[in-house]
């Protein structure tokens, strides 16, 4: 259809695409790999059985669109940009605003909240051309802020104490939205609440389903990342306080 057409154009544009005066660079396999998977994801929502069901039968489905154009694909994409061209980005007003970790967090937060109550979400989907596109739209800017701080050194350099608190902030912020899905007693969504059902899926167990699987998804993904963090952090602070001590014996031994 014509999202399907619009995707891969935009898909295709985004991997042609680099900033202006800096030279191309073959960027190490990883980094290649990284951002070619991030746009792989962004297609395959769209191209692939998933886009229909988001469309026409199911909030879980919807919901996986979503997780993956807000969370998994712009996570990828900003760490497969090259530092070369993400210390150009940088330098642009826009992106070095939105990359601040208190701007972004809540940007990204504010675009998953408002997106997500029942006017604005049944209006995108009754407006698949226009609203829905524009909704995507900032749910993958709103992504990409969110883990540039994370994933990148310029222009705000963090260090890995201050990403694992901050990817922890994330977490415990934005799970409130799925578990409320999954606790909610009706359906809050009209369009999927008068859905044709398929599966056996009632409108009722299909909001429970969506709910409990984001939940576990921003679960599993924050905290891995979090962890991460977290023990590099550690591990940096038992290595400076080794140099610490190796210090302090040597100035004795000197004396």
């Amino acid at each position: 259809g014509c999202l399907g057409a619009d995707t891969v154009q935009l898909v295709a544009e985004l991997s042609l695409a680099h900033p202006d005066g800096v030279p191309y660079r073959a960027p190490p396999r990883r980094r290649a790999v990284a951002f070619g998977s991030g746009l792989a994801l962004v297609l395959a929502v769209f191209v692939s059985p998933l886009e229909t069901l988001s469309l026409h039968y199911l909030l879980t489905a919807h919901l996986l669109q979503n997780v993956v154009l807000a969370e998994w694909a712009p996570a990828l994409c900003v760490l497969g940009l090259a530092p070369a061209a993400a210390a150009q980005l940088g330098r642009l007003p826009g992106v070095r605003t939105l990359s601040r970790p208190v701007v972004a967090l809540p940007l990204w937060l504010g675009t998953y909240y408002a997106w997500h109550l029942p006017y604005a979400y049944d209006g995108a989907l009754h407006h698949p051309g226009s609203l829905l596109h524009l909704e995507h739209l900032t749910y993958f800017l709103a992504g990409a802020a969110l883990w540039w701080p994370v994933l990148q050194q310029t222009p705000h350099r963090l260090g890995p104490g201050t990403k694992a608190a901050y990817l922890f902030l994330a977490f415990v912020l934005a799970s409130p939205l799925g578990l409320l899905l999954a606790l909610l007693p009706h359906p809050v969504y009209t369009v999927y609440e008068h859905a044709p059902r398929i599966w056996g899926l009632s409108a009722g167990a299909d909001q429970q389903i969506a709910g409990v699987t984001m939940a576990l998804e921003q679960a599993v993904v924050f905290f891995a990342v979090c962890a991460t963090y977290f023990l590099r952090f550690f591990s940096e602070q038992e290595a400076g306080e080794t140099m610490r001590r190796y210090r302090e014996s040597t100035t004795t031994d000197s004396r």
